[in-house]
Parts: structure tokens; C-alpha cells; sequence
């Protein structure tokens, strides 16, 4: 479990809106540390929900199901125990098959086609993991052939602010995390 280095606001001091959102991920996700967190400064909480996923997430310009899979391949890369319980389900409900999540891990699989591989790949450079990550110009020309330029910024400017959430959510400790997570403390071995 988290444990948070600022602390969580308690569910009786918060809207409730940032309430019913805290128990949401905790059936969801099996936490809520974030979303307590958070609203310690709703406003910043508020931009996360209304701006980023109302406006760009769960909008812009390429379709959602697209951006479910650049999504899920960031928080396996990433190791985000949290994120991965709410974007598995989240991607299912967007239209990506069981067999498409199951395979996340593998670029290559026959279950992507070339437009997905080339999203899949772009969350590879974009990743945590990956600091020497590069638009090169074969990924640039690949994913031209399926996006606009303006939808390839959408693309990128998701794949940097979820990201960015990621790195934050880990040096405040503000999520579980899996083994493979490249940031902070290991979780302990069991036994």
C-alpha cells in the first residue's frame, strides 16, 4: 500500500464530488491514496478530471479506444499496480479485446494491427523506463501514415502528462506498484 509523503485529506473534509471519486477508485482500484491526496488541492484535481480526461482523454481528436491502448501500455511499462487494475478495465470498455490486453507486452503480436503497433510503440519511447526514447523519423513517418499531425500531438501530449502522473505518483508514493516499476522502493517480497 501507498504511503503517501503528503498526507491524504480526510474523505469528511473533501467535496463531495472528490468523495464519491476517492470511493470509486477504491472499488475500482482497490485504493483511493491518490485521489485523497489530491484533493488537498482541488483545483489541480479538478484540471486532472475535467481538463485532461473529460476534455483530451475521453475526447480530442482520435478515438478513445486508441488512446486506451497507449494508456495501458505506459502504466505495464511503468509498473503501476494501480493504474493497471483501473486501465485494464477501462481499455475493455473502450472496445480493446481480451486478447489485445493480455498481449500488451508484445508489440509484434498478431492481435495489434500496423496503426496499433505504431501507438504501442510510441508509448515505448515516450515511458519512463525508456530515457533515451525517440521520435525517430521511421516512427514518425510510420505513425504519419495513420494520424494527422494535430492527432499525433494529441497522441503525445496524453502519452507526456500520463507520464509525468506516473513519475509523480511514484516519488510521492502515491499508488501501489508492481516489481517492475523503475521508480522507488521495491514492494517487499513475500514470505
Amino acid at each position: 500500500m501507498p504511503d503517501p509523503r503528503i498526507p491524504p485529506l480526510p474523505r469528511d473534509l473533501m467535496p463531495e464530488r472528490w468523495r464519491q471519486v476517492a470511493e470509486t477508485a477504491e472499488a475500482v482500484r482497490g485504493e483511493s491514496t491518490l485521489i485523497e491526496v489530491l484533493a488537498q488541492a482541488p483545483e489541480l484535481l479538478g484540471w486532472y478530471y475535467d481538463g485532461f480526461y473529460a476534455e483530451v482523454f475521453f475526447k480530442g481528436r482520435v478515438e478513445r479506444r486508441v488512446k486506451e491502448l497507449l494508456r495501458l501500455k505506459l502504466s505495464t511499462l511503468h509498473g503501476c499496480a494501480f493504474c493497471n487494475r483501473g486501465n485494464t478495465r477501462s481499455a475493455e470498455d473502450a472496445g480493446v479485446t481480451p486478447e489485445q490486453i493480455a498481449a500488451i507486452g508484445d508489440t509484434a503480436a498478431q492481435v495489434f494491427d500496423d496503426r496499433e503497433r505504431a501507438v504501442l510503440r510510441l508509448a515505448e519511447e515516450m515511458a519512463l523506463p525508456n530515457m533515451a526514447g525517440e521520435m525517430t523519423p521511421a516512427l514518425a513517418a510510420e505513425l504519419r501514415h495513420f494520424f494527422s499531425d494535430a492527432e499525433m500531438v494529441e497522441l503525445a501530449m496524453v502519452a507526456a502528462v500520463l507520464t509525468g502522473m506516473a513519475k509523480m505518483l511514484f516519488v510521492f508514493d502515491l499508488v501501489s506498484r508492481e516489481a517492475t516499476c523503475p521508480i522507488g522502493p521495491r514492494p517487499m517480497a513475500a514470505g
